[in-house]
């Protein structure tokens, strides 16, 4: 299986290259990317939830069950072959795709050590910052407690390597957590 991820500034640029399938992962209410008009015949599955991690006054939560939702859309995947090509995207392509496609592979590969998976995701996707609420419901859900949470920590000091002030960001932005879990040794 073959993984793209992008934002939706990106969407444009992978209209021809041969993605099979979707996985669109949006805030309630966005409408759906006018971009997909332009590719090929692919099937697209939409997840609406916030890039939270905690409980945020009007925004809406990644839950358990939409981890479960991409979880079976990733064994459909799985199921469409070898030649399948896998399009994940949010808005910038940095936080809710980027541990989505952990997930996914992780469930593809559950003998594949985390610090493999997020060394691939950093390869993809070199600024990912994945969702650790998103991580958490999956790591429970394929059974791998206390494994893909830890190793995330590498990724978030990748890019705080680079751009130590993005911790401000995320700090800001009610994801301390993150933070923390990257300044831990």
């Amino acid at each position: 299986m073959r993984i793209t991820i992008c934002g939706i500034p990106e969407l444009g640029e992978h209209c021809q290259a041969g993605v099979t399938h979707v996985l669109s992962i949006l805030d309630p209410g966005w409408p759906d990317p006018a971009a997909f008009n332009d590719f090929g015949p692919h099937h697209r599955v939409a997840l609406r939830f916030n890039d939270i991690i905690a409980e945020t006054p009007g925004e809406i939560l990644p839950t358990r069950a939409d981890v479960a939702l991409l979880l079976d859309y990733g064994r459909e995947v799985m199921a469409a072959g070898a030649d399948t090509h896998l399009l994940i995207h949010c808005h910038a392509g940095v936080s809710r795709s980027t541990a989505s496609a952990a997930l996914l592979l992780a469930q593809a590969e559950p003998e594949r050590p985390p610090a493999e998976i997020f060394a691939e995701i950093a390869r993809l996707r070199p600024r990912a910052w994945p969702n650790l609420l998103i991580l958490e419901h999956g790591e429970e859900l394929l059974g791998r407690a206390g494994e893909i949470v830890p190793a995330v920590a590498a990724q978030y000091r990748r890019v705080l390597s680079v751009n130590p002030d993005f911790a401000r960001f995320i700090r800001d932005n009610g994801r301390v957590r993150e933070v923390e879990l990257a300044e831990r040794k």
